[in-house]
C-alpha cells in the first residue's frame, strides 16, 4: 500500500491515531512526518552530510552540504522556520 502514496500526501496513521505527510518507505513501514512540521528527514541528512564534512575537515564538502540545505529549505520549508542545526550521528 504506502508504495501508491506520493511523497507529500497526507494519510492516517490507525496506530497511533493521527494523520502525517508522507515521506517515503523504510523497509516495511512508511515514513510520516507531522502535519505542519516536525523533524524533516533531509534536511537532517544534509545536517549530518555537513557534521561528518567537519570532522574530516573537507570545508569544500562542508559548503557544498551549506549550499544543498539552504536550497532544499528555500524549496520545501517556509521562511520563518527555525534554522537546522547539525545533528550528532
Amino acid at each position: 500500500m504506502a508504495g501508491q502514496l506520493e511523497c507529500g500526501g497526507f494519510v492516517y496513521d490507525p496506530a497511533a491515531r493521527k494523520v502525517g505527510e508522507y515521506r517515503g518507505e523504510a523497509g516495511p513501514y512508511a515514513m510520516l512526518r507531522p502535519v505542519g512540521g516536525g523533524r524533516c528527514v533531509d534536511c537532517a541528512e544534509l545536517a549530518a552530510r555537513r557534521t561528518a564534512a567537519r570532522a574530516r575537515f573537507d570545508w569544500s564538502a562542508e559548503t557544498d552540504a551549506n549550499v544543498l540545505l539552504r536550497r532544499h529549505r528555500g524549496e520545501r520549508h517556509a521562511p520563518d522556520d527555525p534554522p537546522v542545526t547539525s545533528m550528532s550521528p
